[in-house]
């Protein structure tokens, strides 16, 4: 088995409305020293499966049919074996 862990974030060149309120939040709190805040999403879930190069490849068709948005944004992941 192995556990996925995916992070998805806009791409640069797409505007992120939602960091930027977080960042001008955390400046109404003092925090004026944070910059360029930028929000994504990230999942964790186990795959049944023991091949890890067959997980790869699910894990990038599972990003690319649904929990990627392609065209606005980029992700990551990790296979760890559990």
């Amino acid at each position: 088995m192995l556990k996925v862990k995916i992070e998805v974030t806009l791409k640069k060149s797409v505007l992120d409305p939602q960091g930027a309120t977080v960042e001008k939040s955390l400046a109404t709190l003092g925090y004026d020293n944070v910059g360029d805040v930028r929000v994504g999403k990230y999942l964790e879930f186990i795959l049944r499966e023991s091949d890890k190069e067959q997980g790869e490849k699910q894990v990038k068709e599972m990003c690319q049919k649904l929990l990627v948005n392609p065209v606005i944004e980029d992700y990551t992941f990790e296979l760890v074996e559990v």
